[in-house]
């Protein structure tokens, strides 16, 4: 089976324009977030449980599992409810900000180098949009 892809290039005016910048800053927003809560996993295993210092380490709970994919995923419609500004954004784009960190970090895994960085201001610079629908 083969699938096809394309890319388009789009012109909007300048309200189109500044709605997609907004969209893109809050998906760099659920990107950093999700990240952080897997730096934040990382951070908490690094040393010994007998040698930790809670100054220096930040501990979380044994139990806690690592936040995987689905796990992140299953949490954006929650997460909603916390940050309104989620709702702006279309669900699939949201999920795909989502599912490309992810892939960063399985690139992390198979490699062991280029961990997933935080996206600073204007360096999330493109939304993907899976099934392309007319946006009013």
């Amino acid at each position: 089976m083969i699938t096809l892809t394309h890319r388009y290039r789009i012109y909007p005016d300048v309200t189109q324009e500044q709605t997609l910048i907004e969209w893109m800053e809050i998906c760099r927003g659920a990107y950093n977030y999700a990240l952080r809560e897997i730096k934040d996993w990382c951070d908490s295993r690094k040393c010994l449980i007998d040698r930790c210092s809670i100054q220096k380490e930040y501990i979380l709970s044994s139990e806690l599992k690592f936040p995987s994919e689905v796990y992140q995923l299953n949490r954006l419609p929650v997460s909603k409810k916390d940050f309104p500004r989620l709702g702006e954004v279309p669900s699939q784009v949201r999920k795909l900000a989502i599912k490309q960190l992810h892939r960063g970090w399985e690139y992390f895994q198979e490699r062991g180098f280029g961990f997933p960085r935080f996206k600073k201001h204007g360096q999330f610079k493109s939304l993907l949009f899976p099934q392309f629908k007319e946006i009013d």
